[in-house]
Protein backbone atom coordinates (compact mmCIF):
# COMPACT_ATOMS: atom_id res chain seq x y z
CA UNK A 1 0.00 0.00 0.00
CA UNK A 2 1.13 3.74 -0.78
CA UNK A 3 0.91 4.59 3.04
CA UNK A 4 3.87 1.85 3.42
CA UNK A 5 5.63 3.13 0.80
CA UNK A 6 5.17 6.97 2.04
CA UNK A 7 6.13 6.03 6.20
CA UNK A 8 9.38 4.35 4.76
CA UNK A 9 10.68 6.73 2.99
CA UNK A 10 9.78 8.86 5.82
CA UNK A 11 11.54 6.42 7.95
CA UNK A 12 14.54 6.47 6.12
CA UNK A 13 14.66 10.12 5.75
CA UNK A 14 14.65 10.21 9.65
CA UNK A 15 11.04 10.78 10.93
CA UNK A 16 10.54 8.96 14.37
CA UNK A 17 6.77 9.03 13.62
CA UNK A 18 6.98 7.10 10.54
CA UNK A 19 9.16 4.26 12.51
CA UNK A 20 6.32 4.24 15.22
CA UNK A 21 3.05 4.40 12.13
CA UNK A 22 5.81 1.38 10.49
CA UNK A 23 6.19 -0.40 13.43
CA UNK A 24 1.82 -0.39 14.30
CA UNK A 25 1.32 -1.74 10.62
CA UNK A 26 4.15 -4.54 10.56
CA UNK A 27 3.13 -5.69 14.32
CA UNK A 28 -0.54 -5.97 14.11
CA UNK A 29 -0.50 -6.12 10.18
CA UNK A 30 -2.26 -2.95 9.51
CA UNK A 31 -2.18 -2.90 5.39
CA UNK A 32 0.69 -5.20 5.46
CA UNK A 33 1.83 -9.37 6.47
CA UNK A 34 1.99 -9.35 10.13
CA UNK A 35 5.65 -9.08 10.94
CA UNK A 36 6.07 -8.60 15.04
CA UNK A 37 9.92 -8.43 14.85
CA UNK A 38 9.94 -5.81 12.18
CA UNK A 39 7.67 -4.27 13.98
CA UNK A 40 9.36 -4.14 16.99
CA UNK A 41 12.61 -2.79 15.17
CA UNK A 42 10.30 0.23 13.82
CA UNK A 43 9.39 0.92 17.65
CA UNK A 44 13.13 0.48 18.58
CA UNK A 45 14.22 3.00 16.23
CA UNK A 46 11.53 5.45 17.27
CA UNK A 47 11.95 4.84 20.98
CA UNK A 48 15.69 5.32 20.70
CA UNK A 49 15.19 8.80 19.14
CA UNK A 50 12.58 9.68 22.08
CA UNK A 51 9.33 8.80 20.91
CA UNK A 52 7.13 7.91 23.79
CA UNK A 53 4.86 6.23 22.34
CA UNK A 54 6.57 3.55 20.73
CA UNK A 55 8.35 3.12 23.93
CA UNK A 56 5.14 2.23 25.42
CA UNK A 57 4.08 -0.10 22.60
CA UNK A 58 7.55 -1.68 23.06
CA UNK A 59 6.48 -2.57 26.73
CA UNK A 60 2.74 -3.30 25.25
CA UNK A 61 5.03 -6.06 23.06
CA UNK A 62 7.04 -7.18 26.01
CA UNK A 63 4.18 -7.91 28.06
CA UNK A 64 2.71 -10.08 25.48
CA UNK A 65 5.50 -12.06 25.01
CA UNK A 66 5.69 -12.69 29.10
CA UNK A 67 8.66 -10.38 29.51
CA UNK A 68 7.64 -8.80 32.53
CA UNK A 69 10.68 -6.98 33.97
CA UNK A 70 11.63 -5.61 30.53
CA UNK A 71 8.15 -4.33 29.87
CA UNK A 72 8.15 -2.55 33.43
CA UNK A 73 11.75 -1.19 32.09
CA UNK A 74 9.66 0.59 28.84
CA UNK A 75 6.69 1.15 30.72
CA UNK A 76 8.66 3.09 33.52
CA UNK A 77 10.71 4.90 30.95
CA UNK A 78 7.40 6.44 28.66
CA UNK A 79 5.43 7.09 31.97
CA UNK A 80 8.26 9.25 33.51
CA UNK A 81 8.29 11.04 29.81
CA UNK A 82 4.10 11.49 30.50
CA UNK A 83 2.69 9.07 29.02
CA UNK A 84 -0.33 7.90 31.39
CA UNK A 85 -1.45 4.80 29.10
CA UNK A 86 2.17 3.39 30.64
CA UNK A 87 1.34 4.11 34.29
CA UNK A 88 -1.64 2.56 34.19
CA UNK A 89 -0.22 -0.46 32.32
CA UNK A 90 2.49 -0.77 35.65
CA UNK A 91 -0.56 -0.23 37.58
CA UNK A 92 -2.01 -3.38 36.32
CA UNK A 93 1.03 -5.40 35.88
CA UNK A 94 1.40 -5.18 40.06
CA UNK A 95 -2.23 -5.32 40.87
CA UNK A 96 -2.52 -8.95 39.44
Amino acid sequence: PRAIELWTEAAELGSVDAHHDLGVAYYHGCGVEENQPRGVRHWQEAAMKGHVTSRHCLGLAELDNGNYELAVRHCMISAKMGHEKSLNVIKEMFME
